[in-house]
């Protein structure tokens, strides 16, 4: 009866490690994912990049007080789909409206005027794309795909 206690305990504990094991990889995939990488570059830094690599420049243009803004950073671009295309396919950019030095000038010339507005420039900065408003993972996959 003993041996059958110990068997039956030792494999209550051997499943309970691969249950343990197999969350704590799933989430480490997940963390390590971490979203869309946004390069700190400047513009024209990112243009000379854009230019290297013959890759479009992907702009997030927000501000700090904006709610969609910050709901799309924590789901939309935290997506582990959208985070694969982006950061293989794009060149991230983070840019605030009204904060960063890029900021106001970019809004300018791409007439920014609501937020989140989302741009896909060319390595001369052309504009190839333009979405205004918070977008799920799914349409910005399409978008994505589309370009």
């Amino acid at each position: 009866m003993k041996k059958i206690h110990n068997s039956v305990l030792f494999l209550c504990l051997g499943f309970a490690l691969v249950v343990l094991l197999s969350f704590t990889n799933k989430h480490a995939e997940n963390k390590m994912a971490g979203g869309i990488k946004f390069s700190t570059f400047s513009i024209s830094k990112a243009m000379a990049q854009a230019k290297k690599s013959n890759k479009l420049i992907f702009i997030d243009v927000h501000t700090s007080w904006c709610g969609p803004c910050k709901e799309m950073a924590r789901t939309t671009f935290q997506d582990n789909a959208v985070a694969k295309k982006f950061n293989s396919k794009f060149i991230n950019l983070k840019i605030d409206a009204e904060k960063s030095s890029d900021g106001p000038a970019l809004s300018k010339k791409y007439s920014v005027s609501a937020y989140p507005t989302l741009l896909w420039i060319n390595s001369e900065g052309k504009l190839v794309k333009k979405v205004v408003g918070k977008q799920s993972s799914e349409k910005l996959l399409s978008i994505a795909d589309g370009l």
